[in-house]
């Protein structure tokens, strides 16, 4: 099948339009039509004052306010970071990691219990065969 290319203006129209969310708003409640939106764009620019009213204004302090809450999250880690105590730290990662060897030694000394007695009774008479 052949893809229809646009026309690199009606490319451009669609990413000013993607970057103004109110004008689709406008469309839609009938206030304005495309070809009436194509041709103030076209005439007049894009960097028109026209197309400010348009712009998403929450969009933008969204992002400010993420940025800003990101900021002080990296800050807030930044300040634990530096109020720990290694002496501290390091003894509980020595307690998690013998805690985590003896499991293992426990997991292991289990372990081969259970598949040992599996693994005998199974080498000697994989399957169960009765003379008749």
């Amino acid at each position: 099948m052949t893809s229809k290319k646009n026309h690199p203006s009606v490319q451009q129209f669609k990413d000013f339009v993607k970057k103004h969310p109110k004008l689709i708003q406008e469309v839609r409640k009938g206030n304005k039509d495309w070809q009436e939106v194509f041709e103030d764009w076209y005439l007049l620019g894009e960097n028109d004052m026209i197309w400010q009213q348009y712009k998403d204004e929450q969009s933008n302090e969204t992002k400010e306010k993420d940025e800003t809450s990101k900021a002080d999250f990296m800050n807030q880690l930044f300040t634990a970071v530096k109020k720990m105590d290694m002496n501290t730290v390091n003894h509980h990662l020595t307690n998690v990691s013998s805690t985590i060897s003896t499991l293992q030694g426990l997991f292991d000394q289990f372990g081969s219990k259970g598949s040992g007695q599996n693994s005998s009774t199974s080498s000697q008479h994989p399957f169960s065969f009765r003379k008749d």
